[in-house]
């Protein structure tokens, strides 16, 4: 709850606009009370049966947030990764890096079929 509180301030000084936290058990009902007394917009992305990501923030932020994690965020294409580490605040840099690495890791484990050769020849002739 610690790490909450401190997110809620940082949300409230306008540091960042979008927050994750993975709590089990009980954790997940207090956190889900405690942004609804504050009026905080948040979704749950449940793991496991006792296991959730709870995300929250400016409401934009988190509907974003809510259509890119349709799934475990260890499957989420390099895209999609990136995106929502970018809305996390996380350092862009480091996101770049990151993304560059899955996008070779997945074009290397994709069949070559799959793989988009040539991304520009789908807006040739605009």
């Amino acid at each position: 709850m610690r790490l909450l509180l401190n997110q809620i301030y940082e949300y409230r000084k306008g540091v960042r606009s979008l927050f994750m936290l993975t709590a089990s058990g009980g954790e997940i009902f207090q956190i889900r009370t405690r942004l609804e007394r504050e009026g905080i917009d948040h979704f749950l992305h449940f793991v496991s049966d006792t296991k959730a990501n709870i995300f929250f923030g400016r409401g934009p932020w988190v509907e974003t947030a809510r259509r890119i994690v349709t799934c475990p965020l260890n499957r989420l294409s390099p895209e999609e990764d990136f995106i929502l580490g970018t809305l996390l605040g996380y350092d862009g840099e480091g996101q770049c890096r990151r993304y560059l690495t899955r996008r070779h890791r997945h074009d290397s484990l994709s069949p070559a079929t799959e793989r988009r050769a040539d991304w520009q020849g789908a807006t040739a002739g605009v």
